[in-house]
């Protein structure tokens, strides 16, 4: 039988508490109320028991030994001084549970957001492919930043970190992905995901931080061409002679990079089948890489002469691999020597964010780019060619389509 509770209990000893472990329920003296319960199962805890406005109240202080005796009689002092000063630690217990737990059930990451801001305003855009832009987009920028981040946490400093490394290189895409992200906090804060002001909001706050967009776009030199003036570009590209036009014109095409092209040999092409294939031993990331070339890349590549002494498919002077400075040669004599090879890879990511609804894996894998966590274990058995084929079409398409230059 446990000890009854009489007026006054025995002060027992850590010793003595040890020693009760047949089920019933013990005051240990010390404090009033204060008692071990031992459960059948032979589990012991700590319970205060306490009249509160009239009523009888059992608190847990926690589970024995993990909470000592001396432990518990702390508990206990510290409870009762509450009680006394007019407070019902119990309901204030749950009431600090209770907010912890609506805390919880609001809280969402900024990927979850964009998903919740699409769904509620995709009603008011024309068609899909408007949604997918705008997925695309933040993405391709933000997702791997911010993405996984509750939206709560999203402060100035992680949306200068999505901005900055291309505000300046790529200042139009990183404007609308700017106004994207404000959006999409605007509407967490009015959904209550996230309190205070919106640290993507450009007035009074960023425009401190960043630089005009105008002011970047008229005097910095860009390495990439905006996806808006390809068309033009390509078109102008198409009136260069020789061999290493040709092999600018077809790495654009394949967006590949340089030296993948210039290193092409006639056994990695499959005319037939409108495929070129890359070995591992020639790819950045050293996997085999394949490419859906386009009729437009066909077309380039059924056009060059055939030379008897060598294998390569884009050869040079003394039927050697051309060298990266032949195509920047290229550049250089179309008056364009502002841009580089490589910011063409960066024009066709921005066009596939912008303009079109591929998701941004098959981007991605167009790029030869290594695709990690999730996504690369969703897609580790296959390579997405059907999907980039359609892509790279559509790339060549734009490629085509020929757009007045802005002045100035």
């Amino acid at each position: 039988m446990g000890i009854m509770m009489g007026k006054k209990s025995k002060e027992l000893f850590a010793l003595e508490v040890n020693r009760l472990t047949k089920a019933g329920f013990y005051f240990v003296g010390g404090v009033a109320g204060l008692a071990l319960q031992v459960s059948g199962t032979g589990a012991r805890s700590w319970i205060l028991r306490k009249v509160i406005a009239g009523k009888r109240r059992d608190m847990g202080l926690g589970g024995f030994p993990d909470v000592t005796l001396a432990g518990a009689r702390e508990k206990a002092r510290h409870i009762r001084e509450q009680v006394d000063q007019g407070l019902d630690p119990i309901e204030d217990r749950r009431a600090k549970r209770s907010a912890l737990a609506a805390e919880r059930a609001k809280a969402m990451t900024f990927s979850q957001c964009v998903t919740g801001y699409l769904d509620a305003h995709s009603d008011s855009w024309k068609n899909a492919k408007h949604r997918q832009q705008w997925a695309n987009t933040l993405d391709t920028y933000a997702s791997s930043i911010i993405g996984t981040l509750n939206v709560a946490s999203v402060d100035t400093g992680l949306v200068l970190k999505v901005l900055e490394p291309i505000w300046k290189t790529k200042t139009e895409t990183a404007s609308r992905l700017r106004g994207r992200i404000e959006n999409v906090l605007s509407w967490a804060t009015v959904r209550g995901y996230r309190q205070g002001e919106n640290p993507a909001r450009w007035k009074g706050h960023l425009d401190t931080l960043l630089a005009q967009p105008s002011k970047i776009q008229k005097v910095a030199h860009h390495t990439a061409l905006p996806y808006g003036e390809v068309g033009t570009f390509m078109a102008e590209l198409a009136k260069m002679e020789g061999i290493s036009a040709r092999a600018l014109e077809f790495t654009i095409l394949c967006a590949a990079r340089s030296g993948e092209v210039r290193g092409a040999t006639s056994a990695e092409i499959d005319l037939q089948a409108a495929v070129w294939i890359i070995p591992c031993d020639r790819m950045k990331a050293g996997k085999e890489h394949r490419v859906p070339l386009s009729n437009k890349a066909l077309k380039i590549l059924k056009a060059l002469p055939r030379g008897a002494d060598t294998d390569l498919v884009f050869p040079g002077m003394k039927n050697n691999a051309l060298s990266d400075m032949s195509l920047i040669a290229v550049l250089k004599r179309m008056g364009r020597g502002d841009l580089t090879v490589h910011g063409y890879r960066s024009s066709f990511r921005d066009w596939a964010a912008e303009q079109t609804a591929y998701p941004s894996e098959v981007v991605e894998m167009a790029l030869a780019h290594t695709i990690g966590n999730k996504v690369e274990a969703a897609y580790r058995r296959g390579d997405l060619f059907d999907k980039r084929r359609k892509l790279m079409d559509d790339w060549a398409k734009h490629c085509g389509t020929a757009t007045p230059r802005r002045p100035g």
